[in-house]
Parts: C-alpha cells; sequence; structure tokens
C-alpha cells in the first residue's frame, strides 16, 4: 500500500511540474497568434513551395476561420521575428524596435564574420529562437514605457535583467551591450544613494576584465569601492558589496602587477600591490589580507628586495597560522624559501622547503610536493650533493607519474637524469682516480651492465686514498725542505 502511495505522489508532482505555467511574458494579440505557427519556416525553402504554403495557410484560414482580420493571416503568413517588430510599431514603441533591429543585424553580422570556426555560427539565426525575441519584446518595451514617466531605476531594473537572461558564453556581447545601457541609465537615478551605479560600475569593471583593458577595469572597480564605503548594501545572493569591490579591485591589481613585472616595472608594480593591501585591511577579511601580502612579497622578491620580501611573507605567514590554513602557510613557507635561497642562504631554504613538504603531503597536494621536491634537488645539485638531489628529483619524477601530467612528468625527468648523471660522472671520475683492481672491475661490470654502481663505498674509499695521498705528500715536502735546508747551513 506505501508503495501504491509513493507512486501516487510522485506521479502527482510530476503532474504538477509539468503542467505549472512558464514565466509570464507579455505578448500582444498578433504574436500570439504567431507562437501557434512554431516552429517557423525555414529559410532554405525554394520560392515556389513558399507560395504554395502561402496558398495553403489562405485556403485553410479560409475555411476553417471565416472572418479572420488582414492582420491575423498576417500572423500566421510571416515570420515570428516580423511579428515581434510589428507589434512594438503598432504599439508605438519605437526606440526598442530602433534597438531591437540594431541587436538583429549585428546577430547576423557576427554570424557571418565568424564563419564555420565560431561559436557564433553554430547558434540558431535570431528569428528560430522565438523565446529570445520574447524576452527583448517584454522588457525593452517595459523599459521604454518607463522611460517615457522617467522612472529610471524601472528602466534599470528591465534592462538589468535582459542582461542577465543573456549571461551565457554565445550572447555575451548582448549582456555587455546591456551592462552599458545600465551604466548610462544609473547616473540618472537619485533616490537610491548611489547603489544603482555602484552596481553599474561593478558590471562595466567586468566588462573591461573579461576583454582584457585592465587600466579601464580598475578605474571602474575604484568607482565601486568609492561608493560602497560605509555602506551595508547586499547584492541579491546576500554578499556586501563593499566586499565585492575589495575583491575586484585586489583581483585587477593583482593582475595589473604581473604585466608590470613582466616588464621589469618593479615600482610601479610594488606601489598598486601596496595600495591593493590598504584595501584589503579596509575589507576587514584577513585571508583576502593575506593574499595581499603574499604577491607584494613575490613583487619585493622580483625587485630584489629581499629584506622587505621576508618581512611581508612573515606577515602573511603568520595570517595563514592565525586562520588555520596550511595551504597557505605552505604557500609562504615556499615564497620565504624562494628569498633566502635568492640570497644564499641553502640551509635556511632547506629547512623552509622540507616544512613545505610536510604541509603538502598532510593535504595530498601533488603539485605542492613537485615543486618543493624540485627546488630541493637544484639546492642539493648546486651544491653537489648529488645523491640527495636525484633522491628528491626522483620524489618530483614519481609524483609527476601519478598526476599523469606529461609535460610536467618530462620535465622533472630531465632533472632527475641530470643529477644522475651528475652523481654517476663523480663515481665514476673517484673510481678512475683510485686506479686499483676493485675500482677497475666496478668500471667493466658497469660497462656491461650499464646499472648503477654503490656510490657510497667507492666515493668514501676514494677521498680516504686521496686524503692519504695529500697527507703523504706533505710529509715529502716537508722533509725535503728540512733537508735542503740543513745542506744549506
Amino acid at each position: 500500500m506505501s508503495v501504491l502511495k509513493y507512486c501516487f505522489c510522485l506521479f502527482f508532482l510530476q503532474s504538477i511540474m509539468t503542467t505549472l505555467p512558464p514565466l509570464p511574458l507579455t505578448r500582444p494579440k498578433l504574436t500570439s497568434l504567431a507562437r501557434q505557427k512554431l516552429p517557423c519556416t525555414p529559410k532554405n525553402l525554394a520560392r515556389a513551395q513558399l507560395i504554395k504554403e502561402k496558398d495553403d495557410i489562405d485556403y485553410y484560414l479560409e475555411v476553417n476561420f471565416k472572418g479572420l482580420s488582414k492582420e491575423e493571416v498576417a500572423a500566421y503568413r510571416n515570420s515570428y521575428k516580423k511579428n515581434i517588430c510589428v507589434d512594438m510599431l503598432r504599439e508605438g514603441y519605437h526606440k526598442s524596435f530602433t534597438e531591437l533591429f540594431a541587436l538583429m543585424e549585428r546577430w547576423d553580422v557576427l554570424r557571418e564574420a565568424a564563419k564555420v570556426r565560431s561559436i557564433f555560427w553554430l547558434q540558431k539565426p535570431l528569428e528560430e529562437q522565438p523565446e529570445k525575441l520574447d524576452h527583448f519584446y517584454h522588457y525593452l518595451t517595459r523599459a521604454e514605457n518607463a522611460e517615457r514617466k522617467e522612472y529610471f531605476e524601472d528602466v534599470y531594473n528591465n534592462l538589468y535583467a535582459l542582461a542577465c537572461y543573456f549571461n551565457t558564453p554565445e550572447d555575451k556581447w548582448v549582456r555587455n551591450h546591456f551592462y552599458e545601457r545600465c551604466f548610462k541609465i544609473a547616473q540618472l537615478i537619485k533616490i537610491d544613494g548611489g547603489k544603482k551605479e555602484a552596481e553599474a560600475h561593478a558590471h562595466m569593471g567586468l566588462l573591461y576584465e573579461e576583454d582584457g583593458q585592465l587600466s579601464e577595469a580598475a578605474e571602474h572597480y575604484e568607482a565601486f569601492h568609492q561608493l560602497t564605503q560605509g555602506r551595508i548594501w547586499k547584492d541579491e545572493t546576500g554578499r556586501f558589496l563593499n566586499l565585492l569591490a575589495c575583491e575586484s579591485l585586489l583581483r585587477t591589481y593583482r593582475l595589473l602587477s604581473d604585466k608590470m613585472l613582466e616588464n621589469k616595472e618593479y615600482k610601479q608594480a610594488i606601489r598598486i600591490l601596496i595600495k591593493a593591501s590598504e584595501i584589503a585591511k579596509e575589507g576587514s577579511d584577513k585571508k583576502m589580507e593575506g593574499e595581499a601580502s603574499y604577491y607584494l612579497g613575490l613583487a619585493y622578491l622580483a625587485a630584489g628586495e629581499y629584506e622587505t620580501a621576508l618581512t611581508v611573507l612573515n606577515t602573511y605567514g603568520k595570517i595563514s597560522t592565525d586562520l588555520d590554513d596550511d595551504l597557505s602557510l605552505g604557500r609562504a613557507y615556499e615564497a620565504t624559501a624562494k628569498v633566502l635561497q635568492s640570497q644564499g642562504e641553502m640551509k635556511e631554504a632547506i629547512k623552509y622547503l622540507k616544512k613545505v613538504l610536510k604541509i603538502a603531503r598532510n593535504n595530498f597536494q601533488n603539485l605542492d610536493i613537485v615543486r618543493a621536491s624540485t627546488m630541493l634537488g637544484d639546492i642539493y645539485n648546486e651544491k653537489g650533493y648529488y645523491s640527495k638531489a636525484s633522491e628528491y628529483f626522483q620524489q618530483a619524477f614519481d609524483t609527476t607519474r601519478e598526476l599523469m601530467n606529461m609535460p610536467l612528468m618530462n620535465e622533472t625527468k630531465v632533472h632527475y637524469g641530470i643529477a644522475k648523471a651528475h652523481q654517476l660522472m663523480l663515481t665514476i671520475n673517484n673510481c678512475i682516480e683510485t686506479a686499483d683492481i676493485t675500482s677497475l672491475d666496478h668500471l667493466l661490470s658497469w660497462k656491461e651492465s650499464r646499472s648503477d654502481i654503490a656510490p657510497d663505498l667507492i666515493i668514501g674509499k676514494a677521498l680516504y686514498l686521496r686524503h692519504t695521498l695529500v697527507f703523504v705528500s706533505f710529509l715529502v715536502v716537508e722533509s725535503f725542505s728540512c733537508k735542503h735546508l740543513f745542506n744549506h747551513w
């Protein structure tokens, strides 16, 4: 019985979900009649077939719907796009018609210019997308009606609704068009204390940021930040607009500083990142403040100001510790190790890198393991500790194999190969210098099998013999000098 009840409830819910009406949109009589004829007549039909189709429609209407007006017949005969445009003009929305017609023309131009290799070409023509045409009609006419009455807030809301509707990768240019319209209208709204203007600046900043125009984006985000200072405004998701402004500014400043550092404009990059750090402190978000300190520390490192870089990165480390954020603490240690390595403080750098490895392993951060192991391998390789270097490079290589990251795997493979070659070269060189039977056997054995030679024993033996020879040579020289001096007397 319970199973039957469950099935009945499920059926009832599905029937409710399928029968609920869609979001109501304003449609005049002509457009409503035209929707009954959907889908629209395809463009690729021959002219003779189109004429025949129209004749068939006229005959069908004459037989079944006597008394229809010419307008109602046109609703069936014309395309849905044409009916939308005619309705706009008939209702007196000339501005809406002009804007829609310009957008449709641009839509076609983009498709033709893009041809078959672009996402625009894969899109259907606008006349074959009645839902989009309905949204254009509904919100454009409402916005025009509100503009006539100087209800600018309603104008903004309707245009913003269109921007949100077209916020998809293929329609982003339509969204940007309405963002620009919202920005112009927002300047006329005086009753909300500047909230709509602040939101419009945020949208324009995003528009320019996505287009790569970072300086223009920063200007709009700065205006967004100024307008929201001291305000408790929130967006649709409940987030404070001032915090969003801080995040947007920090992101843009960081991208700008990256370009400056690439061009070796260190002072400008540091200046803009100091500004970002000050804004982050205003936002009262410790994580955001830590991120700003991290990028500022890296900028000081690039500029060669190592002591300042260490101070700033220590601040980032303290913030990460307070937040109990292991991943951020690992980043702080890694950056600190880079600074110490640049200063020649290899022992301290190794300590920090080993801390990074420990944190990365505990948190299963394989990419961090690869980076830290590679840095440790580089340090040991440079100092001549080839066995240690090989050990860390092997760790990096083994981790990249787990990641199945081929470019990174090839890079770590080269590092590992170089360290092994250095290790082998030192061993073989010591075997040759030792020149005894055991060393010769090791060399012949290696030549036949190409396997590893036990380096520790041979190198240890070679170093012992080398030190013995040096000591004996020293005694010979001393005795010769004493004898020569005695003879001279």
